[in-house]
């Protein structure tokens, strides 16, 4: 396994609408792999393929690991091919995201409060999970990726400008 190159905010990849993958074979399990090694050695919880730079309907997500003495440990991780959101409640949450490909920036988006979701697993197996709360933002974030579409996104205008400014003063400290 191998820690991939993650891809930042503007990006062109980032705006783009993934495609399906056709078949779960040794090729994409070994991606899922490397994508889930990644995400863990860059303290995330979820992670689309474009986001590495593979414009692939591909996620990978693990909301249920723990921070213990400082290093995070396993939880539970999914691996998601070609995910597709097929029911989504009414009620909705209003939850402080953050994205690996929008480095050390948060916001406030409102997302559907439950799902449920069509996917396909590591072994290529046809698989549905209902999810709620956490979860369901989660999942929500990673799918949005897949369609090209950031939480930033998602906010309003005004807190999107003081949030890419924010983003750019923390670039510039980087330099």
């Amino acid at each position: 396994m191998s820690v991939l190159e993650l891809y930042e905010y503007p990006h062109p990849i980032l705006e783009q609408k993934a495609e399906s993958v056709l078949k779960v074979d040794a090729d994409i399990q070994k991606f899922l792999d490397d994508m889930l090694e990644t995400m863990y050695a860059s303290r995330g919880v979820g992670l689309a393929a474009p986001q590495v730079g593979v414009s692939k309907r591909i996620i990978v997500i693990d909301a249920e690991q723990k921070e213990v003495d400082g290093e995070y440990r396993q939880g539970n991780p999914m691996y998601l091919v070609n995910p597709e959101i097929v029911y989504k409640s009414e009620e909705t949450i209003l939850f402080c995201e953050g994205c690996l490909s929008v480095p050390k920036q948060s916001a406030d988006v409102e997302r559907h409060y439950a799902i449920k979701v069509r996917y396909l697993d590591y072994n290529g197996k046809a698989q549905e999970i209902e999810a709620e709360d956490y979860l369901a933002v989660v999942l929500q974030h990673e799918i949005d990726h897949l369609d090209g579409i950031l939480y930033i996104d998602r906010i309003s205008r005004l807190k999107r400008n003081m949030l890419l400014k924010k983003l750019e003063k923390y670039r510039q400290g980087l330099k």
